[in-house]
């Protein structure tokens, strides 16, 4: 009897390497894509890992390709192409440059915080970077007009700017510790109204859910809402360490004659703490909830519910979608 010989199982490219469901395969994963590294790769590099990939699943990958060589495709194109429109992403937007770019702008932030051009330039310059970062990491099946991310974008900026300045003018008078925690309040603030601003049109108009094999079921506000409370509680979490522990340190050190006689290096040391700080809390922050959202049913709009049902009956009993990062 001739004996049947196995074919190599071909790798899923369109999800990650770790199971999802568990919050352990999400962090490896954010670990993986979230690399600062990955920032640094040339436009080059990201176009040859979209192409092997493309090529891979279409069977005509070159001879000889390895495992972990579609594997580091992979996180090169997860890391830089955006999951719904498959377009490259703006390098300042992208998560692999959350690191170097928060750790500069937080650290600033964090050791420019006394007077009021400080507190109105780094907020400013911070709100700035969020923006951006929220409407790349945003639902991209909902498209979004230049005028509605300049309103977005002054209104998330304006709402910083006047939550740091206020809570300056309440912490004149108080111990040096609690005006260090100005700028963290600040970014919480803002990060509440910065990302359902920036992701406005989905609140709206809805954003799309599928069922398990990605087959479009209508627009769900619910299914929005969701996904941006998370985002923003992720973006908050992100912060909440480097800004809020580093304060301590910093009233700690400042007790050392040899540390203030040493002001130049304040700020570098704030700078790299932060870095240190978002290494690890950003691929943390973004693994706290699943980027491919569910819900179920029930809970979405009951128009949308009553179409499910008539279309596939009981069938589907959860809708899926990307709620961003």
């Amino acid at each position: 009897m001739e004996k049947q010989i196995e074919l190599p199982t071909r790798l899923n490219l369109d999800k990650p390497r770790w199971d999802q469901s568990k919050f352990a395969g999400r962090l490896k994963h954010f670990f993986n894509i979230t690399d600062p590294r990955n920032a640094l790769c040339s436009e080059n590099e990201l176009d040859s890992a979209k192409q092997l990939i493309e090529q891979y699943k279409l069977g005509l990958e070159p001879p000889g390709t390895r495992e972990e060589q579609l594997w580091y495709a992979q996180k090169l194109y997860m890391s830089a192409f955006h999951p719904n429109s498959g377009e490259k992403q703006n390098v300042i937007g992208r998560m692999s440059f959350q690191v170097p770019g928060g750790m500069l702008i937080t650290g600033a932030m964090l050791q420019f915080y006394k007077t009021m051009p400080q507190v109105v330039f780094w907020q400013w310059i911070n709100q700035s970077f969020n923006a951006l970062v929220n409407y790349t990491n945003r639902n991209a099946d909902s498209e979004t007009t230049n005028k509605e991310i300049g309103l977005a974008y002054v209104t998330a900026t304006t709402s910083a700017l006047i939550t740091a300045l206020t809570l300056n003018s309440f912490t004149k008078k108080a111990p040096p510790i609690v005006g260090r925690y100005v700028p963290f309040a600040a970014v919480a603030a803002a990060n509440c109204v910065n990302i359902p601003m920036m992701r406005q049109k989905e609140l709206i108009n809805g954003i799309e859910v599928y069922d398990e094999n990605g087959k479009e079921l209508g627009k769900s506000k619910k299914a929005a809402q969701k996904g941006i409370s998370q985002v923003v509680i992720s973006r908050i979490t992100m912060a909440a360490p480097g800004m809020c522990i580093l304060p301590v340190i910093m009233e700690r050190l400042l007790k050392y004659n040899w540390f203030r006689s040493v002001p130049l290096l304040h700020a570098p040391f704030q700078v790299l703490a932060v870095g240190a700080s978002l290494l690890i809390m950003t691929p943390t922050a973004c693994s706290i909830f699943p980027q491919t959202c569910t819900m179920d049913v029930n809970k979405i709009e009951p128009e949308l519910a009553e179409s499910i049902r008539q279309q596939f009956g009981d069938k589907i009993s959860k809708v899926f979608f990307n709620k961003g990062l």
